[in-house]
């Protein structure tokens, strides 16, 4: 083109307009808001869901993908979705079918996702690798939209129609709640539970003027869908009158006995939309910047069989409940949730309580209901309509064929019919395309049978429409059979308790301020049982010691106690002659006024590091004041342990045992106390400790009791002359298997066995009838004694005191040990002295 070519400027035609900028940009913006607010970021009060969400449910249904059908690739719905009906983009509208196919998300979800949906700590795969369907419930959602009973408007280039609001046979805006940003506000509105919502709206229903504090018998607060416990319920009572207020959730934590010496912190549900990795983070970088104390470890043990499992190991020394309440503080086990309840109502936002929620979604489903019903009756009566003329074009069915074969066409044979029959133009339309197969005589009973069922229908439909009261029951009716069919239990707790100290103050402070991390080092008594099961019982300063229990419990025979400090050093000794250090601070703590050894740790797994055959026999003090420690052996050596210079070892020897030898027995004797060795051979000995003089840990110790031929040591005690003392003795015959022979038993009075020498030989205490041979149990100690079996069941001894060479009676079952009763012995409890234990070292995690 050359320039002769061109058009000049002043002939193109401009179209230029002042505007002013302020206006055009106020303009601009409230249109934007507009469309935010009434398009996309809130919900509908009457259905629950914002125009994306209907629209892919609607889309949904008309597709086809049923619950009884196959899934489809997300992607097609999405295409459809946003072909036809939302021109926003694949990625909103994919994201808005996921949260609807999440049940961490939503209470009852309304898609039924194939793949990977996500989870609470990772997004969902593109939507070309998942597949979706409906729910069973949302059928419901859908249910009998093509009877009229909703309003249908164009899409976004009216090319077809869309439901403006879906019928929603469930109160969805209730049981999943809703989220969304627009311009100039936002909502945030809890799940909860289906059961209750319907409860709640059918008892509106019926008492329109029911009061909130009626609504909340029904609905007492939000049913997460992850569970959890809200703590606090003022909040929520707010919300439901005004439309906003806050809660506070917890995660569901129970403290565990994870192993003998370890604690922890096992945690089952979290607060909404928490997941697990979120709350590792936080406790890891809670524990490396020192906010977090007494924590030792965080393992993920989740699976798709057991669920959500975060265990959180508790160091030594520290308390569970408190290092718990710490965890709730700074990391987001404890989540704040702010009710915003903004919705659509007519059209505009409002703030809605609950009973608002709940009349708005009644009058919906009232208005559906009715709507439907006239849709239903006029169909019916139109049907019944065109069976009235069948039946008369039946009943003379030989002129009407006649009438037909004689006219020229058919509007001349429909004007006929009409005008002899006296039929509608419908009626004698619909006789015309009547096929011949439906003349027989087997069609006019059905017709008829058909004519009655619509007269029926009709009249019910008729009674609904002129009741209000009808509309009513029929609404109610069908709440109650989603409710049935869909609704759950209660997941979520709700307590009036308060919420932990990270919710006092709008600053947290590093510092932690509430219960003491550390247990006290506070006077305590360790009681070991007979079966090997060791508890803790604190004492407040000052307190008695435990009174003797008057009634019997499973491991309730104490073979050793000790008094000593919550957080001390003490030292469990084995037939080995091994003395292991260890803390009680870990131990099962019972409390003072009801004591159970059964609910004891194993002593065994607790202190750790047992060979095969090696048992624990008793715990002694490491105390530099403390009395010397006396053991006594199966061959008959005794040692008194002078206390204090122990090694620096977590171990060491305690006797240099000989070749086949054991330790029988230990504890604490001082010079006044009484060595008591009891022999297989039923021979007793007793004397005084003080002859036997304080050894070092190295030494091998010095003659005790002087064996029979072939008799063994089976038991060293020591007896405080104070105490009103007791010797049991159990009989078998020679070459009995273990616990195949109850044997024969008695009590004796300590008093009547005269004391010996050490190292001389004792006195007869049990006399063998013929048959008897040996002694398979010998006890001394102060009353009442305890017998128990090898499961740790209580057994019966003899009621009275026998001479000390009689041969007992006959005993009900066997007798694996026997002990002392709880409170039966003298312990002066020290005081606290003892260094705090410092945990298992630094905080840093990982």
């Amino acid at each position: 083109m050359t320039p002769a070519d061109r058009t000049p400027p002043d002939e193109i035609a401009e179209r230029i307009e002042d505007v002013d900028v302020a206006a055009e940009m106020q303009g601009s913006y409230l249109e934007y808001a507009y469309s935010v607010i009434y398009a996309r970021a809130l919900p509908d009060a009457r259905d629950g869901l914002k125009p994306v969400q209907r629209r892919i449910l609607y889309m949904m249904s008309e597709m086809g993908l049923r619950p009884d059908r196959g899934h489809v690739k997300s992607a097609r719905v999405t295409g459809e979705v946003m072909g036809k009906l939302h021109p926003h983009g694949d990625g909103a509208i994919y994201d808005a079918l996921v949260r609807m196919a999440q049940d961490f998300t939503l209470r009852v979800p309304l898609v039924d996702g194939h793949g990977n949906f996500g989870s609470l700590d990772d997004g969902p795969a593109a939507a070309r690798y998942t597949e979706a369907r409906l729910a069973a419930v949302a059928l419901e959602m859908v249910a009998d939209i093509d009877e009229d009973t909703v309003d249908f408007q164009p899409n976004y280039d009216s090319s077809q129609q869309e439901p403006a609001v879906l019928p929603a046979a469930i109160p969805n805006l209730l049981v999943n709640g809703a989220s969304g940003i627009a311009v100039g506000m936002a909502t945030n509105m809890a799940p909860h539970n289906l059961i209750e919502v319907v409860g709640a709206a059918k008892h509106l229903l019926e008492n329109p003027d029911a009061s909130l504090d009626e609504l909340m018998a029904y609905v007492p607060g939000p049913d997460l869908p992850g569970g959890g416990t809200i703590v606090g319920l003022a909040g929520i009572r707010e919300a439901y009158e005004t439309g906003r207020g806050t809660f506070r959730t917890r995660a569901k934590v129970r403290v565990e006995q994870l192993t003998a010496r370890k604690s922890g912190l096992v945690i089952t549900e979290l607060p909404y939309l928490i997941g697990p990795e979120k709350v590792i983070e936080k406790i890891k970088d809670g524990v490396n910047s020192k906010k977090l104390q007494g924590i030792a470890d965080v393992t993920d043990l989740s699976d798709r069989q057991h669920g959500l499992r975060l265990v959180v190991g508790i160091k030594t020394g520290f308390n569970p409940d408190a290092v718990l309440e710490q965890i709730y503080k700074f990391t987001p086990l404890e989540d704040g949730f702010a009710i915003n309840n903004v919705a659509l109502v007519e059209g505009g936002p409002q703030t809605l309580g609950l009973h608002d929620l709940l009349r708005v979604y009644l009058d919906h489903r009232i208005d559906v209901v009715t709507r439907r019903s006239r849709f239903r009756l006029a169909r019916r009566q139109e049907r019944l309509h065109l069976v009235e003329g069948l039946l008369v074009a039946i009943l003379d069915i030989d002129e009407v064929i006649q009438l037909i074969r004689t006219s020229d066409d058919s509007a001349e044979a429909s004007g006929r019919l009409q005008q002899v029959f006296d039929l509608s133009q419908v009626q004698a339309e619909y006789i015309l395309e009547l096929r011949l197969r439906r003349l027989t005589k087997f069609s006019r009973i059905e017709l008829e049978t058909e004519q009655a069922e619509l007269q029926r229908e009709i009249a019910e439909l008729e009674a609904i429409l002129a009741s209000p009261a009808r509309i009513r029951a029929v609404v109610a009716e069908e709440l109650d059979d989603v409710a049935e069919r869909f609704g759950t239990p209660r997941r979520t707790l709700l307590t009036e308790a308060k919420a932990s100290i990270a919710s006092v103050g709008a600053k947290k402070s590093a510092t932690f301020a509430g219960p003491a991390l550390e247990i006290a080092d506070a006077p305590a008594i360790v009681y070991l049982s007979t079966t090997g099961r060791a508890v803790r019982v604190d004492l407040a300063e000052g307190a008695p010691a435990p009174a003797v229990a008057p009634r019997r419990s499973k491991h309730d025979a104490v073979i050793s106690a000790l008094a000593t400090t919550s957080r001390a050093e003490i030292g469990a000794v084995t037939n080995r002659g091994r003395l292991i250090r260890f803390s009680p601070v870990d131990l099962p703590v019972v409390p003072v006024n009801s004591i159970h050894l059964a609910a004891g740790a194993r002593i065994a797994e607790y202190v750790g590091g047992l060979g095969k055959g090696e048992r624990v026999l008793g715990i002694v003090s490491l105390a530099a004041d403390a009395e010397p420690i006396a053991l006594g052996t199966a061959q008959g050596v005794v040692k008194r342990v002078a206390p204090g210079g122990w090694p620096n070892r977590p171990d060491f020897e305690l006797i240099a045992l000989k070749q086949g030898d054991e330790v029988m027995g230990v504890a604490h004797a001082a010079a006044d106390r009484e060595l008591v060795f009891a022999a297989s051979d039923a021979q007793l000995l007793h004397f005084a400790a003080s002859a036997v003089r304080p050894q070092g840990a190295a030494a091998g110790g010095m003659a005790g009791i002087n064996l029979g031929q072939g008799a063994r040591a089976i038991g060293f005690f020591v007896l405080d002359p104070a105490d009103e003392n007791v010797v049991v003795t159990v009989s078998v015959p020679a070459g009995t298997l273990p616990g195949a022979d109850p044997g024969r038993g008695k009590i004796s009075a300590f008093s009547e066995f005269p004391a010996k020498g050490r190292a001389t030989g004792g006195v007869r205490a049990h006399a063998f009838l013929k048959g008897d041979g040996v002694l398979a149990l010998a006890w001394a100690g102060p009353k009442p004694p305890r017998a128990v079996g090898s499961d740790g069941s209580a057994r019966q001894l003899p009621d009275t005191l026998s001479k000390r060479d009689a041969s007992g009676t006959p005993l009900d079952s066997v007798v694996s040990a026997v002990g002392t009763a709880v409170g039966a012995e003298r312990l002066a409890l020290p005081a606290v002295t003892s260094a705090p234990l410092s945990g298992d070292g630094d905080d840093t995690l990982f």
